[in-house]
């Protein structure tokens, strides 16, 4: 897809096809506007007809319109103007794609940047357009014998900006939005890929490409380097599979020399069956989707390689399998951590948690500026927050802040959860260090005080993505966040 930016009226245009915006009680957008008067109130007349009633993502495609020089008009329902936000904005974008997509138009002239949202800049509208629109044409078909041609026709977008003046940031802004929507395909691609094929070593050969293509630094550690480190928690979770496991790291190195990074550490689970403790035969199959965390820190690491996000990034992917074998883990076992510190395993399906600890001993290394993990770590907050909101629990109030402000402003959002001392009871083991789950209640919660022991010295923040990283029922697939959450967060930190 061709993307481009432009300034002009929009009754002045050629093209396939002109998108403009209908609010509610017929209010018109400035270019729908414009097209009106154009057109001798054909967009009244149709809103008064019913005919588009202005509900959020609403459209009308109206095929030739005599008055325009483009070959068609699309209208899109904004909802009640009061109300109008980022979170219509990329309703309306997705609806656009897809009335695009199935009406057959090669290009499109979008007039939507131009609707105010309180607290955004038209810079920050495209981009969000950018990501949306780049998202919302995603498809996996890669793997069928023949391709889904749907949408295929459609070869360019010129998004419209109000002024001139607004076209030199608007242009960085759209480079940015389409680096960040190649980042999430990237990560929901990684999703998607089965798990015969999406194994931990093909993670590590996917970074390396990342890495190549974006001057960044890889490195892969085999098990042999893991377990002179002392990473017997995550070794123990691979020890169940033939395929070995991986600690995959990149580095981004994109500001000062001596400015710690920021480090990103996502679990990589390319399958888990839950090993001994194997879980229900239903929606296994979904459990492909384990190294989502993986591959949105594998997706950002892409994204900000492209943009040049003058910020020192730390990637690290921990990559197994969870499967049940004579050498995995069982019940009852005693691991040692590379922090020294030792795990009681009451449940061999908590074993993201045991390849997290060591990744997050590591990362000490790097004397961060800030670490946050990410990972499908918890069923009890998909049950806590369903798919809307990924789980925060951070050590840093600070840090929380911001990574929740970067969730507004992405759309990508998350609610803070408690991190309190009272819950470390839970995981009181009498055996071991602490046992490697709390119990039945607040079960998103006694695993976050389980990572919280292993990130003492550093600010650490954890986002729980088991609700918000994949979909299922009838439109299952990976949905590629928190990449957009990440990316913004990492900007802001750059001041980009």
């Amino acid at each position: 897809m061709e993307y481009g930016i432009k300034s002009g009226s929009a009754d002045k245009q050629r093209g396939a096809c002109l998108v403009v915006a209908v609010f509610e009680d017929a209010e018109l957008s400035p270019s729908a506007q414009v097209i009106d008067a154009a057109c001798d109130g054909l967009i009244t007349t149709l809103c008064k007809h019913g005919d588009i009633e202005g509900k959020t993502g609403q459209t009308l495609l109206i095929p030739r319109v005599p008055e325009l020089q483009a070959e068609r008009l699309l209208l899109v329902g904004a909802g009640k103007q009061a109300d109008y936000d980022s979170k219509t904005l990329q309703k309306m974008v997705s609806a656009t794609m897809r009335a695009l997509s199935s009406g057959g138009i090669k290009n499109a002239g979008i007039f939507l940047a131009e609707n105010r949202i309180d607290g955004t800049t038209v810079a920050d509208r495209v981009q969000h357009i950018a990501t949306t629109a780049t998202n919302a044409l995603y498809k996996f078909d890669q793997l069928k014998s023949e391709a889904d041609k749907n949408g295929a026709n459609l070869k360019k977008l010129t998004l419209f900006v109000p002024e001139r003046g607004d076209m030199k940031p608007a242009r960085v802004s759209l480079d940015t939005g389409e680096a960040i929507g190649r980042g999430m395909k990237l990560a929901r691609d990684l999703g998607n890929l089965p798990g015969n094929i999406c194994t931990p070593t093909y993670l590590a050969s996917r970074a390396r490409d990342i890495a190549k293509q974006n001057d960044q630094k890889v490195r892969i550690l085999e098990e042999k380097d893991m377990a002179d480190l002392g990473m017997d928690a995550l070794l123990s979770v691979s020890r169940g599979s033939r395929q070995p496991a991986k600690l995959i790291i990149i580095e981004h190195k994109g500001g000062k020399k001596k400015d710690p990074p920021v480090v990103l550490v996502g679990k990589g689970l390319t399958f888990d069956a839950g090993g001994i403790s194997i879980k229900p035969s239903a929606a296994m199959d979904e459990m492909k989707f384990d190294m989502c965390g993986g591959a949105s820190v594998l997706g950002t690491m892409q994204a900000i390689g492209e943009m040049q996000l003058p910020l020192n990034v730390v990637g690290i992917v921990p990559s197994s399998e969870n499967l049940p074998d004579g050498a995995a883990n069982k019940p009852g076992d005693i691991v040692t951590s590379m922090s020294g510190q030792t795990i009681e395993i009451l449940n061999t399906d908590a074993e993201g948690r045991l390849i997290l600890c060591d990744s997050l001993t590591y990362a000490e290394r790097y004397k961060p500026a800030a670490v946050v993990d990410i990972a499908t770590l918890t069923g009890a907050c998909v049950i806590a927050l369903g798919a809307h909101a990924s789980g925060l629990f951070s050590n840093n109030d600070d840090l929380a802040d911001e990574l929740l402000a970067a969730g507004e402003a992405s759309r990508d959002r998350a609610w803070r959860l408690p991190l309190w001392s009272d819950y470390d009871e839970q995981l009181k083991s009498n055996f071991a260090d602490m046992a490697n789950i709390g119990g039945r209640g607040a079960g998103a919660v006694t695993a976050a005080c389980f990572l919280a022991r292993y990130t003492k010295k550093y600010d650490w923040a954890h986002l729980d993505i088991a609700g918000t990283a994949w979909l299922s029922g009838g439109e299952k697939g990976s949905t590629g966040r928190p990449v957009g959450l990440l990316c913004q967060f990492l900007m802001n930190r750059a001041e980009f």
